[in-house]
């Protein structure tokens, strides 16, 4: 009578760290360098993982960049829900801590660009990360503000940052990010 062995795969909590180390060494590298300049390679390299590990849990590259996106944007909402009131919030929001990307940075800021040449899947994902952002500074504040101040305010915000990250000149880039702040009227 011949023993048969019997295999132990890993559990489900282990797989979800894998997942999880996976859609932050993606995130941290997208939003340094973009979609283009990151290879799949790279990504599980910096995970401390092997290329043969991406294919257990992505389809693709680009399946992997959406679920990045959402990824950093749910961690950055459960980072907000514990924080100081939305006056504050702005002020780190367009800081230039966050425009070095010393956190994990907001996708929406620094893939603005990057986004726009995505498939529809990414750019779905991203309008929900957007939605979601807006609907949020809408709820934030003492008396809920209006779509539109909603709007005004993320425009501010998303877009001085991702202005601010272009530019190469620290002191125009800061007076920038203390502009935005300033015509935030939340």
């Amino acid at each position: 009578m011949t023993k048969r062995l019997k295999l132990v795969g890993w559990s489900k909590e282990h797989k979800g760290q894998v997942r999880n180390q996976i859609l932050e060494s993606a995130a941290r590298l997208f939003m340094r360098r973009g979609f283009d300049n990151v290879s799949i390679d790279e990504v599980m390299q910096n995970a401390g993982l092997t290329r043969g590990a991406f294919y257990a849990h992505f389809k693709s590259k680009s399946e992997l960049y959406a679920e990045a996106i959402r990824d950093a944007a749910l961690k950055s909402i459960h980072a907000q829900e514990k924080a100081p009131p939305i006056c504050e919030r702005v002020e780190n929001y367009l800081s230039v801590a966050h425009r070095k990307g010393e956190e994990m940075a907001c996708p929406l800021a620094f893939l603005v660009s990057d986004v726009s040449q995505q498939n529809d899947t990414v750019r779905d994902v991203y309008t929900k990360v957007f939605k979601g952002f807006v609907t949020r500074l809408s709820e934030s504040t003492q008396e809920n503000i209006s779509n539109q101040q909603a709007l005004q305010s993320a425009v501010l915000m998303i877009g001085g940052m991702a202005i601010a990250r272009a530019l190469n000149d620290d002191s125009l880039a800061e007076q920038l990010l203390v502009a935005c702040q300033q015509a935030i009227d939340l």
